[in-house]
């Protein structure tokens, strides 16, 4: 397939970030999806990560807390407890001697990572079904968290590629390799989408490409791939590229025995702990790196002229350069948020000569403790105009910042932790073929698309203001309205204390 700009001119963008659900999608975050592309009428969709709530019960059976260890070996003491609640049992795979085949009744691990495979494809077909029945092309690269149900990238790659309409290519074959032209193999049932082929739905069958050159992005690694966007004259020309890139999931410089020493308190403490454990969180592999300038050198190569082409990247995980688009302030703030790990003890606020109006600054920006030197191999290479990001499920700011715009959409999901429901959202772009870098974007939230609130509006409210360590403590009393009413109910609590000491002294 290959995309290309409209009649008019315009190019139209659906940034999706975390919708970090279990097997069955919420079905607000179904609504506020298909109300969005209702509302929008996009030509691509873009998931930017954490689609996959690896750590629910449903996975318990093969969670990875990190890559590499055994599935279902080291599950944290919330998703325990939140497993007994819902009555999921875990049903650990049989060890046994490989010279004695197994007897019916035993389970093994095969068959809880087939399981698996079914969850994660009941999820896709979840919150892709809007997609799909709208006939919408869709990419998606990956967070934290999506491996952890036991399910790694890679084939995960290969799932989202049974649902009509994936641009996710093959990886293993040269970065530019077309492939056979055919379109999105379906040899699984799909729910929402049925059978068709990308050609039944009228949207892709107009970017099906003549030339096998343009059928396939280039790519590197699952979740690292280029979608060039052709002018709307149909000659071909590259306007434009929309860039993905797998920013990883966790740092991990321990040794197995650190690790081992340092999984009770991340048992006891996921959130708190769940970082300090891991070296914090992780970044683009150094191909990824060397891919941002190599990859705009291709497209330069197909254009005919040598020049980068316009382009706009989105990933998971924010680089450091996030915190340059903030105002470093006094602890006592209003509205201020503490950094995290490398940043930590010090207090930001949005600059606002820096980011565009109607930015919002809800939490820290979780970044990785190492600069790879992502925005500045990015700016090297030349056409890139914006990094847009997810993983900080409340922040919704847009900054620029030495010639880039960095930027976040904040969680669209339901089932996770995040802003008021009327804040969820999913984040607009349209682009205009003779400047893509002057694009306009803005968030199409649940409060403007469907009402003030959820189905399950007190879940949402705790997920608002959870609090797990004296950061959260300290950045919900700086929120006005927070401290307003904790000072009130104290201050009621103070009175009627008081109140019957005092006609105590009268006696």
């Amino acid at each position: 397939m290959t995309l290309r700009f409209r009649n008019d001119g315009t190019f139209r963008v659906l940034q999706m970030a975390d919708i970090q659900d279990k097997p069955d999608v919420d079905r607000d975050t179904i609504r506020l999806i298909r109300e969005a592309i209702r509302k929008a009428d996009p030509d691509l969709v873009v998931f930017t990560g954490d689609q996959i709530r690896g750590y629910d019960p449903a996975y318990i059976d093969t969670f990875l807390r990190r890559r590499g260890e055994q599935p279902g070996a080291r599950v944290r003491l919330v998703t325990e407890i939140e497993a007994r609640l819902q009555g999921v049992k875990r049903r650990i795979a049989a060890r046994h001697d490989p010279d004695v085949p197994p007897t019916e009744d035993i389970v093994t691990i095969d068959d809880l990572m087939d399981e698996t495979r079914g969850k994660v494809r009941r999820t896709f077909a979840g919150f892709l079904g809007p997609v799909v029945e709208a006939g919408v092309p869709f990419a998606a690269t990956y967070g934290n968290h999506d491996f952890q149900c036991g399910i790694l990238a890679d084939e995960q790659d290969g799932i989202y590629r049974e649902f009509p309409g994936c641009l996710n290519p093959p990886v293993g074959s040269p970065a530019d390799a077309a492939d056979d032209g055919s379109g999105p193999a379906a040899p699984h049932a799909i729910p929402t989408a049925g059978d068709d082929a990308p050609g039944d739905h009228p949207r892709l069958a107009a970017t099906v490409a003549a030339s096998p050159e343009a059928i396939a992005p280039l790519a590197i690694e699952p979740g690292t791939f280029a979608m060039p966007v052709e002018t709307s004259d149909g000659s071909g020309r590259i306007a434009m590229s929309v860039m993905m890139v797998n920013s990883g999931d966790y740092a991990d410089r321990n040794t197995p025995a650190e690790r081992d020493a340092q999984y009770p308190l991340y048992v006891a403490n996921p959130r708190g702990l769940d970082l300090a454990d891991s070296d914090g969180y992780g970044t683009p592999s150094p191909e990824a790196i060397a891919w941002l300038s190599d990859v705009q050198r291709e497209l330069g190569r197909r254009n005919g002229d040598g020049r980068p082409v316009p382009a706009i990247a989105f990933q998971h995980i924010p680089p450091q350069e996030f915190y340059d688009v903030l105002r470093e302030v006094p602890a006592w703030t209003p509205n201020a948020v503490e950094g995290s790990r490398a940043f930590a003890g010090r207090c930001f606020v949005l600059d606002h000569d820096k980011c565009r109006p109607g930015s919002r600054l809800g939490e820290a920006i979780g970044c990785a403790d190492e600069n790879v030197g992502e925005v500045d191999a990015m700016r090297e290479a030349g056409g890139y105009f914006a990094l847009f990001c997810g993983h900080d499920h409340k922040n919704a700011f847009v900054g620029h910042d030495d010639g880039i715009d960095l930027g976040y959409a904040p969680t669209c999901g339901f089932e996770c932790y995040g802003p008021k429901s009327r804040l969820r959202g999913i984040r607009l772009f349209e682009f205009h073929e003779d400047h893509p870098a002057t694009y306009v974007t803005r968030m199409l939230t649940w409060g403007e698309l469907v009402g003030r609130y959820s189905h399950n509006e007190v879940r949402v409210w705790f997920e608002d203001h959870c609090i797990t360590d004296g950061v959260g403590v300290r950045d919900q009393m700086r929120r006005p309205a927070t401290f307003a009413t904790v000072a009130a109910a104290l201050g009621a609590l103070a009175w009627a204390i008081a109140a019957p000491l005092r006609r105590l002294t009268r006696r």
